[in-house]
């Protein structure tokens, strides 16, 4: 998941951002489609859970990834991802608006410290960029979509949720590509391999995993493991694009791990009362 923010950034020198994140998922939705097709796995049959998934898709695949591509054109892939997955603190703060889901104090002492880091993290850069914007934008659409999905996720099944969800974002992505960009297309194996990648292993690979732990967790919880891949697109980063790591992202980024860590605190077992012995 972390390597897609580089991987994508090399990739806008050949496909323009809503362009490529549209054939991304547009070829790995088609391809899960026709997986769990000729698997036979459980579809829905019900018009109302068709739409379920569509606005898993806007949310969670649409709306994420159109805002992180169209980051990556005025932010670096290591800020770009940073603010992304701020997503497990917006998870906690969403989920106890709107899904009356209780947290612990030090769960909320892990939002603020988060919030913070992001603070110091958009400090780094003297002027407010746009991609600061779109990736603050892909963090709330991650949450929202990461709350639909613990709502109606477990009434479906985990790859036909993660092949429709991925094929209908696409769709609507090219829609966007359409509509507000001019878009342009390279082929050269650079842009294949790129295109490879981020459809396969970023993508199916991905969201597989992504939907089945949901599905199965806290989804505050599940969501906090997710400080590893910012971590790994700053890595990327600067091994790929030899992006420079400043002292503000790395205090941001570093308070954002905490703050996700304190999310994921193991709430202390009450230990069993010991009866009395009888005198």
């Amino acid at each position: 998941m972390g390597s897609s923010f580089a991987v994508g950034k090399i990739g806008l020198e050949h496909v323009s951002p809503l362009l490529l994140v549209g054939i991304r998922f547009t070829i790995a939705g088609s391809l899960m489609a026709l997986f769990v097709k000729l698997f036979r796995r459980k579809h829905p049959k019900t018009a109302a859970e068709w739409l379920r998934m569509f606005l898993i898709g806007f949310f969670q695949t649409a709306g994420v990834m159109g805002c992180i591509f169209l980051s990556l054109r005025t932010i670096t892939a290591g800020e770009s991802a940073i603010l992304t997955f701020t997503n497990p603190l917006l998870v906690v703060l969403f989920g106890t608006l709107a899904l009356g889901i209780r947290y612990r104090v030090v769960q909320w002492g892990g939002v603020l410290l988060g919030f913070f880091g992001v603070f110091i993290t958009m400090g780094s850069q003297v002027n407010m960029e746009i991609g600061t914007l779109f990736g603050l934008g892909s963090a709330i659409s991650w949450a929202i979509g990461t709350l639909l999905i613990k709502q109606w996720g477990i009434q479906l099944d985990t790859w036909v949720l993660t092949a429709y969800q991925m094929l209908f974002g696409g769709l609507i992505l090219l829609v966007a590509s359409s509509l507000l960009e001019t878009p342009t297309l390279a082929i050269n194996p650079e842009s294949l391999f790129i295109i490879f990648w981020l459809s396969i292993p970023a993508s199916i690979i991905q969201f597989a995993i992504w939907f089945f732990l949901l599905q199965n967790g806290n989804p505050g919880k599940v969501s906090a493991f997710l400080f590893l891949a910012p971590f790994f697109g700053v890595l990327t980063g600067w091994l790929l694009l030899g992006e420079r790591v400043g002292i503000s992202l790395v205090i941001g980024g570093a308070l954002i791990f905490l703050g996700i860590f304190l999310v994921n605190w193991p709430e202390k077992r009450q230990k069993a009362a010991i009866p009395s012995k009888a005198l």
